[in-house]
């Protein structure tokens, strides 16, 4: 078994963090063209914790080189299995994925966690990132670690491609909130539009 681990700032609240998550793989970010489908499988509250859990089907595009397919199988499409947890009381959100595409031959599993930064709790929100990667080949070895030291190295690629395309959600995120707050506003404060909807 083979870790990855990276930890990172965002230099945005948490409650704009775990608010834009959701639209992390939208058109906002132009960094995921190889993420095709996001479908939600089920999504509930816990009444007694606050605590949505979300289960999420992504859909991607292999990326994985000719000699990895060649062994594995050569598929066009993986797919990745989410479980999200947020936590509004606790300012926290756990998101654990897992690949079910090569699952018999390769185990990648992802966590990640998104907290306010203790250095600006409410301006800035610290970002850990965790993968345990597992491949399966029996007395290969030399394969394993191969494969293995491949899916490593290309977390380590995909990790500042991941954070400067989630900074992308973000600022859109912050323009189109403050786009509709100063509507808002503005509905407040205007007479005739407040007279137009009686």
């Amino acid at each position: 078994m083979k870790i990855f681990q990276q930890s990172s700032e965002f230099d945005y609240s948490w409650e704009e963090v775990s608010t834009s998550n959701w639209r992390k793989y939208g058109p906002w970010n132009e960094k995921t063209p190889h993420v095709i489908a996001v479908d939600t499988i089920s999504r509930k509250v816990d009444p007694a914790t606050g605590i949505l859990r979300t289960e999420r089907l992504i859909t991607c595009k292999q990326s994985a080189p000719k000699w990895v397919n060649s062994i594995l199988g050569g598929e066009e499409q993986s797919l990745v299995y989410e479980t999200s947890y947020v936590d509004p009381a606790n300012k926290k959100v756990t998101m654990c994925a897992m690949n079910i595409t090569y699952a018999d031959l390769l185990s990648v599993r992802e966590t990640c966690v998104y907290q306010p930064a203790s250095s600006a709790p409410n301006a800035k929100t610290n970002f850990i990132q965790r993968a345990e990667i597992t491949a399966f080949c029996g007395g290969w070895q030399k394969i394993k670690n191969s494969i293995e030291q491949f899916t490593v190295e290309r977390f380590q690629q995909n990790a500042q491609k991941g954070k400067e395309g989630f900074e992308m959600v973000l600022e859109m995120s912050r323009k189109a909130f403050a786009e509709q707050r100063e509507m808002l506003r503005i509905q407040q404060e205007s007479k005739i539009l407040q007279q137009a909807a009686i």
